[in-house]
Parts: C-alpha cells; structure tokens; sequence
C-alpha cells in the first residue's frame, strides 16, 4: 500500500524482460532508469498497458508519477 504521507515523484521507467520470472507475474516488466534516485532493481506497478509489446517495444522509456509503498516485494 502506498505511504501515506510520501510524496509523489516524476520517475522515467523502461520496460524489459528480467532473467528469472519465477514468483513475478508475466514476461514484461518495469523499472527505473540509472540515474534517479530509485535504484534499478526496485519493481514499478504500473498500468498494464505500458507492457504491451504490441504497442510499446521492449526498452521503451515512460515518465511516471510514482510514489514508494510499504510492500516488501
């Protein structure tokens, strides 16, 4: 669940595809880009739209507002 009093967060995203899915749902996932605050291996839940491949290859960038939550994985 999301914290309550953090604050949201324009963070650019990419899409790919981890080594290892097991425990994780489907083959596309998100993560922050290097450079930012958040580090790369912290997981993104985002609209299932922006992991489509049809529409959005994988490595395509997309500028979020996001905010951390109290979820342990």
């Amino acid at each position: 669940m999301a914290k309550r009093n953090e604050r949201y967060f324009d963070v650019i995203v990419e899409s790919y595809e981890p080594l290892s899915t097991a425990g994780l749902h489907g083959p596309v996932h998100i993560r922050p880009i290097e450079g930012q605050p958040f580090p790369t291996h912290l997981r993104v839940e985002c609209s299932m739209d922006l992991v489509d491949t049809e529409k959005y290859p994988l490595g395509t960038r997309f500028k979020i507002r996001a905010k951390l939550t109290d979820r342990l994985e």
